[in-house]
């Protein structure tokens, strides 16, 4: 499903938006069309909402909001260069970018969506896992990094103290808890909040009974922020069009803005995308974290979390902490 805003559509609510030109440069007019991809997850919320509404005008004169639906097809789209900017988990955008597959960070999005769902709310922290089954969606992703990060710290084994399992999708793990094959699961939101909505319709009680955020900066001294998600843009897409990135960036600030202020008004937004019911995106969005910080502002921030996973696997990142100029 898409979500498509035209620039017909959009002229009128923006007027305070539209930005003047800058003094000796020629005014640049908007592209004629714009595809902006994101996961099934807390920040596509926002950019779905920009296009919708019509916040993108000044970007493209026809935006489409496409969701990947696990990172192998996010990677897949890069390489070929049919992906030109996309909600991201940071970490892989900072590996391909020192990989040198010509990707950087333009904002971050979410300053952590990651929670524990579970029928039992006393699983509140990582050591009280010991003896349980919890699966993580995604392989090779920053959640399974995240989770064996905080499991080292307490020494904790996968295998030994607890069973670690990886699903394909948020929606596969939140079925195996609302069933009760497994015990836990470490989703994002909105699978979070999709969990506890569909195990009520069922007459089951599955609860958030762990803020991972919290978990991280107990565990790892950091400060309760995981600089998780943002958007990334291609250095092909960047050099054509560097006028258009920056007000991509300032049009995500304002829908960031208006999202956070009307949940409701934004779950109308990406419920079709997203393919799930709008109470739970509109329930999700208080967890969520959604920020819009410039990848340049949030450096320190991005770097401990960078650091920290690395000191699990350094290749989550790409051997290294990637150098200014991931940092737009």
């Amino acid at each position: 499903m898409t979500i498509r805003s035209t620039r017909r559509a959009a002229l009128a609510g923006l007027a305070s938006f539209l930005v003047a030109p800058c003094v000796g440069r020629a005014a640049v007019s908007p592209l004629r069309e714009l595809t902006l991809w994101g996961p099934p997850a807390g920040p596509s919320i926002t950019v779905a909402h920009a296009a919708a509404t019509g916040m993108l005008a000044e970007v493209a004169d026809k935006v489409t909001f496409k969701a990947w639906r696990n990172p192998d097809e996010l990677r897949a789209g890069l390489t070929s260069g049919t992906l030109a900017a996309s909600v991201m988990p940071t970490a892989s955008a900072a590996n391909l970018f020192n990989r040198g597959l010509g990707v950087r960070l333009l904002n971050v999005m979410t300053d952590g969506l990651l929670h524990v769902i579970a029928t039992d709310p006393t699983l509140d922290r990582i050591e009280k896992l010991r003896g349980k089954t919890i699966a993580i969606p995604f392989r090779n992703d920053t959640p399974e990094f995240a989770l064996a990060r905080l499991l080292k710290a307490l020494d904790m084994v996968p295998g030994r103290d607890l069973t670690v399992e990886t699903t394909g999708t948020p929606i596969e793990a939140i079925q195996m808890v609302a069933s009760g094959r497994i015990d836990a699961a470490l989703v994002p939101e909105p699978a979070a909040s999709a969990a506890i909505v569909r195990a009520a319709a069922m007459g089951k009680t599955v609860v958030r009974a762990m803020d991972f955020q919290v978990e991280w900066a107990r565990l790892t001294g950091n400060p309760p922020d995981l600089p998780q998600a943002g958007m990334a843009v291609t250095d092909a897409f960047l050099k054509a069009n560097p006028d258009h990135v920056e007000r991509l960036h300032q049009a995500l600030a304002k829908a960031t803005a208006e999202v956070l202020a009307a949940p409701a008004k934004a779950a109308g937004s990406a419920a079709s995308v997203l393919e799930l019911p709008w109470p739970v995106i509109e329930k999700a969005i208080p967890h969520s974290r959604l920020v819009c910080t410039r990848a340049s502002t949030a450096r320190a921030s991005l770097e401990r979390l960078f650091t920290t996973v690395a000191e699990y696997q350094p290749s989550v990142i790409g051997g290294r902490l990637p150098d200014a100029g991931f940092y737009l």
